[in-house]
């Protein structure tokens, strides 16, 4: 897992470039980052009431938000973008990780954004889909921590570029 600030953004953007993503994926990523980026006021998170969907209009068929709950740490899918149910096989809108993910891949994922809420910092990676299996493809996953209180992650807004596929079903469309 990478970890973006705004001084790093571009090294890790090449980390994207270098791990064979498409460009689009790449420019999608930064788009987002930047508009959440945006948001931030110093020593605030942006939080849900911040973001304008209208704002990133074309990404939003892979745009997922995840309630976070606390006491003990856990992730639930509040809203999923229409491609990802192509990605999933289903709609995920309204589960929890474990009826998500299978096995380890639900491990992976609430390590993941667990360090996102501990860490109040967005983050990206690379995962394979071979535990739904479809190893032929691969999400590029951005990570970006929101917080109605501007201190406590309580949501995290998700986009993922599905790799392997046709550009349509990606969710990411050529500017």
């Amino acid at each position: 897992m990478i970890h973006y600030d705004s001084k790093n953004l571009l090294r890790n953007l090449n980390m994207v470039a270098q791990i064979g993503a498409p460009a689009a994926a790449a420019r999608a990523h930064e788009e987002l980052f930047a508009y959440w980026a945006s948001l931030r006021t110093p020593g605030r998170l942006p939080g849900r009431a911040d973001i304008d969907p209208g704002r990133f209009k074309r990404h939003l068929p892979t745009v997922s938000l995840i309630d976070v709950a606390d006491d003990p740490l856990d992730f639930r899918m509040r809203l999923a973008g229409t491609a990802l149910y192509g990605v999933y096989g289903r709609e995920i809108t309204g589960r929890s990780l474990k009826d998500v993910y299978a096995g380890g891949a639900a491990d992976y994922w609430r390590l993941e954004l667990a360090e996102v809420v501990r860490e109040r910092r967005p983050a990206v990676g690379a995962h394979n889909l071979a535990w739904r299996g479809a190893s032929h493809l691969s999400i590029l996953w951005l990570r970006l921590p929101l917080a109605s209180n501007g201190r406590d992650v309580d949501m995290i807004l998700g986009f993922d570029a599905v790799l392997g596929m046709g550009q349509a079903a990606s969710g990411i469309k050529a500017a």
